[in-house]
């Protein structure tokens, strides 16, 4: 039986962007507490998250975004050092402290160093417990509470630096992957499949660019079994036909039906569902070749038991 790696670093946490902002440290402690409680926590590999290589993440973002990003880091130090302010916005919905550049380089980190580890068969699959999110980060911006797209650095790495041909893309967040599918709508190498909440932020999806994207809306308060039907009629088919040669999950816990963020009406079950789904896939395709990388997930209690189910079924316990 193959190890699950959990990759994470204390860095993600010290990231904050102000209090009551739901993309909040205590998501990290949340999950945490919830694996600790459950026990599921032993069953992991725990590896810390390294910083990626700023070569790394210009594999899927324009390298002007990721200066800019620096060059913000610096200006919150020099506000700090001069008694400022202690946030700076990059949209309304996102913000950045002194510690943002590092919790942005240990997520993307985590993502590349689980890819490393999973194609080098230390470990079957992996779980990526970091902050800031990433699915909305676009090729030359940031949004949405995302800085980089954590998935999108690891599949291009993935392809570009480990040679594979073929990659898919699960994304199953309450909001469309609007980053995700800017970065690859015109990559053919990658296939990505996405069910989200519409009409709904970021008001796209509908119309996929490309292709290569699988795109399902599903209006406000859809439960899991019509998302399941959905998921079976619309993504399995397509990742059979693809054959992917490894899997990265954008996961997404805001579909909870006890998450406000979102109105649909996801369960624990459903998380499991889709992960024994995904994983069946990857067994049969891709040696069980996964990395999950947390995005959405804003009521606490849910989003521990969500990522509780998810890790339950890709460690086999």
């Amino acid at each position: 039986m193959g190890k699950t790696g959990y990759f994470t670093h204390p860095d993600c946490r010290r990231h904050d962007m102000g209090r009551g902002h739901p993309e909040c440290p205590e998501r990290l402690d949340a999950i945490e507490d919830r694996l600790l409680v459950t026990g599921v926590g032993d069953a992991l590999e725990r590896r810390e998250a390294p910083l990626a290589p700023t070569a790394d993440i210009e594999l899927a973002h324009d390298r002007r975004h990721v200066a800019s990003i620096r060059g913000l880091a610096d200006e919150i130090r020099d506000q700090q050092a001069a008694g400022g302010g202690e946030l700076l916005y990059i949209d309304p919905d996102t913000a950045m402290n002194e510690f943002s550049w590092n919790a942005a380089l240990r997520a993307a980190g985590a993502a590349l160093a689980a890819t490393d580890a999973v194609i080098g068969g230390e470990l079957e699959n992996a779980f990526c417990a970091v902050r800031p999110p990433g699915h909305h980060a676009m090729h030359d911006r940031a949004m949405g509470f995302c800085i980089f797209n954590n998935i999108a650095v690891a599949a291009r790495y993935a392809l570009e630096r480990h040679g594979l041909k073929r990659v898919a893309i699960v994304d199953f967040d309450v909001h469309h992957g609007n980053g995700t599918e800017d970065i690859f709508s015109t990559d053919e190498r990658v296939l990505m499949v996405g069910i989200f909440q519409h009409p709904f932020y970021p008001y796209s999806g509908t119309n996929p660019k490309s292709d290569n994207m699988v795109n399902v809306p599903v209006p406000a308060y859809t439960k899991g079994p019509a998302i399941r039907e959905l998921v079976e009629q619309m993504w399995l088919p397509r990742l059979e036909e693809f054959k992917p040669e490894m899997i990265f999950v954008s996961a997404g816990f805001d579909a909870h039906r006890e998450d406000d963020l979102g109105q649909l009406g996801l369960v624990e079950a459903d998380y499991e569902w889709f992960t024994q789904q995904i994983k069946a896939v990857a067994k049969r395709h891709c040696k069980g070749r996964i990395v999950s990388s947390l995005e959405g997930g804003y009521n606490l209690s849910a989003l521990g038991r969500s990522v509780e189910a998810h890790l339950r079924v890709l460690a086999d316990v």
